[in-house]
Protein backbone atom coordinates (compact mmCIF):
# COMPACT_ATOMS: atom_id res chain seq x y z
CA UNK A 1 0.00 0.00 0.00
CA UNK A 2 1.32 3.84 -0.50
CA UNK A 3 1.87 6.32 1.33
CA UNK A 4 -1.79 7.81 -0.30
CA UNK A 5 -3.71 5.47 0.80
CA UNK A 6 -2.81 6.21 4.69
CA UNK A 7 -4.72 9.49 4.53
CA UNK A 8 -8.25 10.69 3.85
CA UNK A 9 -9.23 10.55 0.66
CA UNK A 10 -10.18 13.88 0.13
CA UNK A 11 -6.79 14.86 1.18
CA UNK A 12 -5.31 13.04 -2.24
CA UNK A 13 -8.47 12.97 -4.36
CA UNK A 14 -10.04 15.83 -4.99
CA UNK A 15 -10.70 17.33 -8.19
CA UNK A 16 -8.92 21.02 -6.89
CA UNK A 17 -6.32 19.80 -4.97
CA UNK A 18 -4.25 22.83 -5.10
CA UNK A 19 -7.40 25.22 -4.45
CA UNK A 20 -7.18 26.74 -0.79
CA UNK A 21 -10.85 27.07 -0.87
CA UNK A 22 -13.64 24.43 -0.06
CA UNK A 23 -16.42 24.80 -2.94
CA UNK A 24 -18.45 27.11 -0.21
CA UNK A 25 -15.91 29.79 -0.32
CA UNK A 26 -15.45 29.24 -4.24
CA UNK A 27 -19.05 29.24 -4.38
CA UNK A 28 -18.80 32.87 -1.91
CA UNK A 29 -16.25 33.94 -4.57
CA UNK A 30 -17.98 33.38 -7.59
CA UNK A 31 -21.17 35.49 -6.01
CA UNK A 32 -19.06 38.93 -5.54
CA UNK A 33 -17.03 38.53 -8.62
CA UNK A 34 -20.60 38.90 -10.15
CA UNK A 35 -21.66 41.37 -8.20
CA UNK A 36 -18.76 43.21 -8.70
CA UNK A 37 -19.23 43.02 -12.28
CA UNK A 38 -23.20 43.99 -12.23
CA UNK A 39 -22.16 47.07 -10.12
CA UNK A 40 -19.70 48.22 -12.82
CA UNK A 41 -22.10 47.56 -15.42
CA UNK A 42 -24.27 49.53 -13.28
CA UNK A 43 -22.12 52.77 -13.15
CA UNK A 44 -21.09 52.26 -16.80
CA UNK A 45 -24.29 52.26 -18.68
CA UNK A 46 -26.19 54.69 -16.25
CA UNK A 47 -23.33 57.31 -16.31
CA UNK A 48 -23.25 57.15 -19.90
CA UNK A 49 -27.02 57.88 -20.08
CA UNK A 50 -27.08 60.43 -17.75
CA UNK A 51 -23.96 62.31 -19.04
CA UNK A 52 -25.66 62.14 -22.72
CA UNK A 53 -28.77 63.35 -21.63
CA UNK A 54 -27.22 66.10 -19.25
CA UNK A 55 -25.33 67.35 -22.34
CA UNK A 56 -28.09 67.99 -24.33
CA UNK A 57 -30.34 69.57 -21.77
CA UNK A 58 -29.93 71.36 -18.19
CA UNK A 59 -33.23 70.06 -16.57
CA UNK A 60 -33.02 68.13 -13.90
CA UNK A 61 -36.50 66.91 -13.87
CA UNK A 62 -35.57 65.18 -17.70
CA UNK A 63 -32.15 64.06 -16.80
CA UNK A 64 -34.04 62.14 -13.70
CA UNK A 65 -36.51 60.55 -15.62
CA UNK A 66 -34.04 59.52 -18.28
CA UNK A 67 -31.53 57.81 -15.05
CA UNK A 68 -34.21 56.37 -13.44
CA UNK A 69 -35.66 54.70 -16.79
CA UNK A 70 -32.07 53.72 -17.51
CA UNK A 71 -31.60 51.86 -14.09
CA UNK A 72 -34.78 50.27 -13.81
CA UNK A 73 -34.60 48.99 -17.21
CA UNK A 74 -30.92 48.21 -16.74
CA UNK A 75 -31.56 46.34 -13.55
CA UNK A 76 -34.38 44.43 -14.96
CA UNK A 77 -32.32 43.21 -18.00
CA UNK A 78 -29.42 42.24 -15.94
CA UNK A 79 -31.84 40.33 -13.49
CA UNK A 80 -33.63 38.42 -16.82
CA UNK A 81 -30.71 37.95 -18.40
CA UNK A 82 -29.12 36.21 -15.15
CA UNK A 83 -32.22 33.80 -14.54
CA UNK A 84 -32.30 32.84 -17.97
CA UNK A 85 -28.09 32.00 -17.90
CA UNK A 86 -28.58 30.27 -14.36
CA UNK A 87 -31.58 28.18 -15.07
CA UNK A 88 -30.43 27.04 -18.77
CA UNK A 89 -27.02 26.18 -16.54
CA UNK A 90 -29.16 24.44 -13.80
CA UNK A 91 -31.06 22.06 -16.12
CA UNK A 92 -27.96 20.97 -18.22
CA UNK A 93 -27.00 19.85 -14.34
CA UNK A 94 -29.55 18.34 -13.69
CA UNK A 95 -29.90 16.79 -17.38
CA UNK A 96 -26.30 15.17 -16.76
CA UNK A 97 -26.43 14.26 -12.73
CA UNK A 98 -30.15 12.31 -13.91
CA UNK A 99 -28.15 10.60 -16.77
CA UNK A 100 -25.60 9.95 -14.21
CA UNK A 101 -27.40 8.10 -11.79
CA UNK A 102 -28.70 5.66 -14.43
CA UNK A 103 -25.65 4.60 -15.73
CA UNK A 104 -24.53 3.94 -11.58
CA UNK A 105 -28.01 2.13 -11.35
CA UNK A 106 -27.74 0.27 -14.76
CA UNK A 107 -23.97 -0.46 -15.09
CA UNK A 108 -22.84 0.02 -11.47
CA UNK A 109 -19.33 -2.08 -12.21
CA UNK A 110 -18.47 -0.10 -15.14
CA UNK A 111 -18.85 3.03 -13.30
CA UNK A 112 -16.62 2.19 -10.27
CA UNK A 113 -13.83 0.73 -12.88
CA UNK A 114 -14.52 4.22 -14.20
CA UNK A 115 -14.09 6.51 -11.01
CA UNK A 116 -11.64 3.85 -10.44
CA UNK A 117 -9.52 4.91 -13.88
CA UNK A 118 -9.69 8.61 -13.27
CA UNK A 119 -8.15 8.54 -10.01
CA UNK A 120 -5.57 6.21 -11.61
CA UNK A 121 -4.86 9.23 -14.46
CA UNK A 122 -4.48 11.52 -11.61
CA UNK A 123 -1.39 9.65 -10.35
CA UNK A 124 -2.89 7.01 -7.97
CA UNK A 125 -1.25 3.10 -7.97
CA UNK A 126 -4.05 0.68 -8.93
CA UNK A 127 -4.48 -0.36 -5.65
CA UNK A 128 -5.08 2.66 -4.02
CA UNK A 129 -7.24 4.32 -7.10
CA UNK A 130 -9.66 1.13 -7.22
CA UNK A 131 -9.75 1.68 -2.68
CA UNK A 132 -10.32 5.07 -3.45
CA UNK A 133 -13.19 4.94 -5.77
CA UNK A 134 -14.88 2.09 -3.81
CA UNK A 135 -14.52 3.57 -0.37
CA UNK A 136 -16.21 7.07 -1.91
CA UNK A 137 -19.01 5.02 -4.13
CA UNK A 138 -20.17 3.42 -0.84
CA UNK A 139 -20.28 6.71 0.78
CA UNK A 140 -22.19 8.45 -1.89
CA UNK A 141 -22.21 6.99 -5.28
CA UNK A 142 -23.02 9.94 -7.52
CA UNK A 143 -21.64 12.49 -5.43
CA UNK A 144 -18.44 10.78 -6.17
CA UNK A 145 -18.76 10.60 -9.74
CA UNK A 146 -20.28 13.69 -10.16
CA UNK A 147 -17.70 15.99 -8.96
CA UNK A 148 -15.32 14.17 -10.51
CA UNK A 149 -16.32 13.19 -14.00
CA UNK A 150 -18.85 16.42 -14.40
CA UNK A 151 -17.44 18.74 -11.63
CA UNK A 152 -20.97 19.29 -10.21
CA UNK A 153 -21.70 19.04 -6.67
CA UNK A 154 -25.37 17.71 -6.01
CA UNK A 155 -26.02 19.55 -3.19
CA UNK A 156 -24.43 22.96 -4.66
CA UNK A 157 -26.54 23.70 -7.74
CA UNK A 158 -26.93 27.33 -8.81
CA UNK A 159 -30.26 29.36 -7.61
CA UNK A 160 -31.48 31.26 -10.48
CA UNK A 161 -33.57 33.41 -8.56
CA UNK A 162 -30.62 34.24 -5.95
CA UNK A 163 -28.60 34.71 -9.05
CA UNK A 164 -30.97 37.56 -10.93
CA UNK A 165 -31.93 39.04 -7.49
CA UNK A 166 -28.15 39.23 -6.85
CA UNK A 167 -27.38 40.96 -10.34
CA UNK A 168 -30.19 43.44 -10.30
CA UNK A 169 -28.99 44.35 -7.07
CA UNK A 170 -25.59 45.14 -8.07
CA UNK A 171 -26.57 47.02 -11.32
CA UNK A 172 -28.63 49.21 -9.27
CA UNK A 173 -26.19 49.93 -6.52
CA UNK A 174 -23.61 50.66 -9.10
CA UNK A 175 -26.42 53.08 -11.30
CA UNK A 176 -27.29 55.09 -8.25
CA UNK A 177 -23.91 57.04 -8.08
CA UNK A 178 -24.21 58.71 -11.77
CA UNK A 179 -27.45 59.09 -11.06
CA UNK A 180 -27.48 60.75 -7.79
CA UNK A 181 -24.08 63.01 -8.63
CA UNK A 182 -26.15 64.18 -12.07
CA UNK A 183 -28.66 66.03 -10.22
CA UNK A 184 -26.29 68.49 -8.35
CA UNK A 185 -26.61 71.95 -9.21
CA UNK A 186 -25.65 72.30 -13.26
CA UNK A 187 -21.77 74.27 -12.19
CA UNK A 188 -21.06 70.44 -10.56
CA UNK A 189 -22.81 67.88 -12.10
CA UNK A 190 -20.63 67.56 -15.10
CA UNK A 191 -17.39 67.67 -13.06
CA UNK A 192 -18.43 65.30 -9.74
CA UNK A 193 -20.28 62.87 -11.73
CA UNK A 194 -17.14 62.40 -13.70
CA UNK A 195 -14.82 62.16 -10.64
CA UNK A 196 -17.10 60.05 -8.59
CA UNK A 197 -17.68 57.16 -11.53
CA UNK A 198 -13.99 57.35 -11.92
CA UNK A 199 -12.83 56.61 -8.10
CA UNK A 200 -16.17 54.09 -8.02
CA UNK A 201 -14.57 52.10 -11.81
CA UNK A 202 -11.24 52.21 -10.15
CA UNK A 203 -12.49 50.49 -7.06
CA UNK A 204 -14.24 47.84 -9.16
CA UNK A 205 -11.44 47.48 -11.32
CA UNK A 206 -9.05 46.59 -8.21
CA UNK A 207 -12.09 44.38 -6.70
CA UNK A 208 -12.06 42.73 -10.41
CA UNK A 209 -8.51 42.17 -10.71
CA UNK A 210 -7.88 40.86 -6.86
CA UNK A 211 -10.78 38.36 -7.54
CA UNK A 212 -9.15 37.08 -10.67
CA UNK A 213 -5.18 37.44 -9.77
CA UNK A 214 -4.90 40.00 -12.35
CA UNK A 215 -2.88 42.76 -12.39
CA UNK A 216 -4.53 45.54 -10.40
CA UNK A 217 -2.96 48.67 -12.15
CA UNK A 218 -3.39 47.29 -15.51
CA UNK A 219 -7.28 46.32 -14.59
CA UNK A 220 -8.04 49.70 -12.94
CA UNK A 221 -6.49 51.64 -15.82
CA UNK A 222 -9.09 50.08 -18.86
CA UNK A 223 -11.65 50.13 -16.21
CA UNK A 224 -11.80 53.65 -15.69
CA UNK A 225 -10.56 54.62 -19.27
CA UNK A 226 -13.72 52.21 -20.60
CA UNK A 227 -15.99 54.64 -18.20
CA UNK A 228 -14.38 57.90 -19.27
CA UNK A 229 -14.41 56.88 -23.04
CA UNK A 230 -17.96 56.43 -22.42
CA UNK A 231 -19.15 59.28 -20.37
CA UNK A 232 -17.13 61.57 -22.91
CA UNK A 233 -19.13 59.94 -26.05
CA UNK A 234 -22.39 60.43 -24.59
CA UNK A 235 -21.96 63.73 -23.36
CA UNK A 236 -20.42 64.89 -26.94
CA UNK A 237 -23.49 63.79 -29.05
CA UNK A 238 -25.78 64.70 -26.13
CA UNK A 239 -23.71 68.44 -26.14
CA UNK A 240 -24.62 67.87 -30.35
CA UNK A 241 -28.03 66.43 -31.03
CA UNK A 242 -29.09 69.50 -27.90
CA UNK A 243 -27.55 72.55 -29.80
CA UNK A 244 -29.00 71.15 -33.14
CA UNK A 245 -32.41 69.84 -32.02
CA UNK A 246 -34.84 72.40 -31.78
Amino acid sequence: MTAEADLPPDAVIGPHDDEPHDSGTSALLNWLRAAVLGANDGIVSVAGLVMGVAGATNERHTIFVAGLAGLIAGALSMAAGEYVSVSTQRDTERALLAKESRELEEEPDEELAELAGIYRAKGLSEETARQVAAELTRHDALAAHAEVELGIDPDELTNPWHAAWASMAAFTIGALLPMLMILLPSDWRIGATAVSVAIALAITGLLSARFAGADVRRAIGRNVAGGVLAMAVTYGIGSLVGATVV
